[in-house]
C-alpha cells in the first residue's frame, strides 16, 4: 500500500511567558524561608548583584546568614546556622534502652536493625521475614528464625510501650499488657483480641453478649483503652517540631485603630554592584571596541541583576496589593477577630479587586501566611465558600465557616448513646435556616474532624 504525504495548514493562538514572567511566577511561589535560600543563592551565584551599604543593621540576634552576603566558609562562620538538636530521637532512645539489656550479640545486632526499620509513630509495618532478608542482603548478618523472633520481643519491651506493633490492635495490645493486672485490664485485652471489630463500629451491644459481662465492666474496658496511645513513638519523633515552624510572609499590625501590613520576610535592599554598573557604563562608551566575550559576561550578570531586583520588588507588591484587597473584603473580621464575621471570599473576587489574572493570586496566598495579633493564619484561611443565595441581608450568602459552627454545636449538644445521623443533622440545619444538602454536611463534618455517627456513639 503506497503511502500519502499531505500538508495541512492551521492557524493557532498560543501564549509564552517570558523568561521574566517564568522567574516572577517562581518567585512568587516561594514562601518567607523559600525566597530567602533564593536571594542567598542569588547572591552567591550574581557578582553584580550586592546588598546595600544602606540597608539598615540587623537585630543582634539575627544571623548574618539572613542579613547579607553569605562570604565565608561554614568554618569560619561566626554562627552555627542550623538550630542545635539537642532533643532525644525515638531512635537514640530506644538504642540507649536497649544497650542496657544483656543480649547476645546477634540478637542485639537485629533488634538494633529492627528499630531502624519502625516507622515515626513506633510501627514495624515490614513482615519481620522480609526484615531478616534485607538485613542478610544489607549487612551480611543471617540469624535464625528464633533469634529474630526473640529480637522482635525484646523492642517491644521497650519504653514507650507500643514499639514494633504491626498494627493498631497490637500496640494497644502490648500498652495493656504492661499494666498491673485487674479485671479492667483483661475485659480491654478480650475486647481488643476478640471483638475488635466491634468495638471500631462502635457496637458495644456485639461486645456485650459477644463477651458475655455487664454493660458497666465494657464501659470502664473501653474507658481505659481509650487511654492509650494508638502512636506510641510520636511523642519522642523529632520530626514534628521541625515541619512545625512557620515564619510569616506577611505582618499586620493595629496601632489606634489604624491597621498596618508590611512583609515579614528579612530580605535585605539589594543594588547592583558598582564595579559592573561602571563596567556596563565603559562598555557602552567604547561601543564595539571591547572585547565581545568580556562584555557579553559583564552586560549578561548585570541584566541578571537589575531583572531579579525589580521583579522581586514586583513580587512583593503583589502579595502586599493581594492582602490588601483580602483586608478590605474582611475588614470586619479583622476589627472584631470574630470568624463569624468572615465574608464569602473567592480567589475572583481579590482577582477583581486588585486586577491580577486568578492564577497570580492563587499563587500569591498557597502557603503564605499573615502574623496578626491574635495570631498566625494562612491566607486561605480568608477564603470561603457561600451557602445559599447571593445577598447581604440575614437570609443571604453565609460561609461555610458558619455552617461549620452549626454542625459543630449541634454534634456537641446530641444525645451521644444516640447521636444524629448526617441526614439528621441536616433536617436540624433546615430548621435553623440552612439550605444544605445531606453531601454537603458530611463535607463539612469530614472537615471538622467528626466521625460519623456510628464512632461518635457512647454507651
Amino acid at each position: 500500500m503506497a503511502s500519502k504525504q499531505t500538508l495541512n495548514i492551521d492557524q493557532r493562538q498560543t501564549m509564552r511567558l517570558s523568561a521574566q514572567q517564568l522567574r516572577f511566577v517562581k518567585l512568587l511561589e516561594f514562601n518567607a524561608p523559600e525566597l530567602e535560600e533564593a536571594v542567598e543563592k542569588e547572591l552567591d551565584d550574581n557578582p553584580a548583584l550586592q546588598v546595600s551599604d544602606d540597608a539598615p543593621a540587623p537585630p543582634p540576634d539575627l544571623p548574618p546568614l539572613r542579613a547579607g552576603v553569605r562570604n565565608v566558609s561554614q568554618d569560619d562562620a561566626p554562627f552555627d546556622f542550623s538550630p542545635p538538636d539537642n532533643e532525644e530521637t525515638l531512635y537514640d532512645n530506644l538504642l540507649r534502652q536497649l544497650s542496657e539489656r544483656s543480649l547476645s550479640a546477634n540478637v542485639r545486632q537485629t533488634a538494633e536493625y529492627i528499630i531502624g526499620n519502625l516507622d515515626s509513630n513506633g510501627y514495624l509495618l515490614r513482615p519481620l521475614p522480609s526484615v531478616l532478608t534485607d538485613m542478610a542482603i544489607n549487612t551480611g548478618l543471617e540469624v535464625s528464625d528464633d533469634e529474630g523472633k526473640e529480637a522482635l520481643e525484646v523492642v517491644k519491651e521497650l519504653e514507650p510501650y507500643g514499639m514494633g506493633a504491626a498494627d493498631l490492635r497490637e500496640t494497644l495490645l502490648i500498652q495493656l499488657r504492661h499494666l498491673p493486672a485487674s479485671q479492667t485490664r483483661d475485659d480491654a485485652i478480650d475486647i481488643l483480641t476478640d471483638q475488635f471489630d466491634a468495638l471500631a463500629m462502635r457496637h458495644t451491644h456485639r461486645i456485650i453478649s459477644g463477651l458475655h459481662i455487664s454493660e458497666d465492666r465494657v464501659k470502664e474496658a473501653l474507658a481505659l483503652i481509650s487511654t492509650l496511645n494508638p502512636k506510641p513513638g510520636a511523642a519522642l519523633s523529632s520530626d514534628t517540631f521541625s515541619n512545625n515552624v512557620i515564619i510569616p510572609d506577611l505582618i499586620l499590625s493595629e496601632d489606634d485603630g489604624e491597621l498596618t501590613l508590611s512583609t515579614g520576610n528579612r530580605i535585605p535592599d539589594l543594588v547592583i554592584s558598582r564595579t559592573f554598573s561602571e563596567a556596563v557604563a565603559e562598555l557602552e562608551r567604547k561601543g564595539e571596541k571591547t572585547d565581545r566575550k568580556g562584555s557579553e559576561f559583564i552586560s549578561g550578570r548585570y541584566n541578571d541583576a537589575r531583572d531579579f531586583i525589580r521583579i522581586l520588588r514586583q513580587r512583593q507588591d503583589t502579595l502586599l496589593n493581594v492582602m490588601g484587597a483580602i483586608l478590605k473584603i474582611q475588614e470586619e473580621y479583622f476589627r472584631t477577630q470574630d470568624v463569624y464575621r468572615l465574608k464569602p471570599m473567592m480567589i475572583k473576587d481579590i482577582s477583581a479587586l486588585t486586577g491580577y489574572d486568578m492564577s497570580v493570586v492563587s499563587r500569591a496566598t498557597a502557603n503564605k501566611y499573615l502574623s496578626t495579633p491574635w495570631g498566625i493564619f494562612p491566607l486561605r484561611f480568608f477564603f470561603s465558600d457561600s451557602i445559599g443565595e447571593e445577598g447581604d441581608d440575614a437570609a443571604g450568602a453565609v460561609t461555610n465557616r458558619k455552617v461549620e459552627a452549626e454542625i459543630n454545636a449541634l454534634v456537641e449538644k446530641e444525645d451521644k448513646r444516640h447521636p444524629l445521623s448526617d441526614e439528621k443533622i441536616r433536617l436540624e440545619m433546615e430548621k435553623r435556616g440552612f439550605e444544605v444538602s445531606r453531601r454537603t454536611v458530611a463535607k463539612y463534618r469530614d472537615r471538622l474532624g467528626i466521625p460519623v455517627a456510628r464512632l461518635r456513639k457512647e454507651l
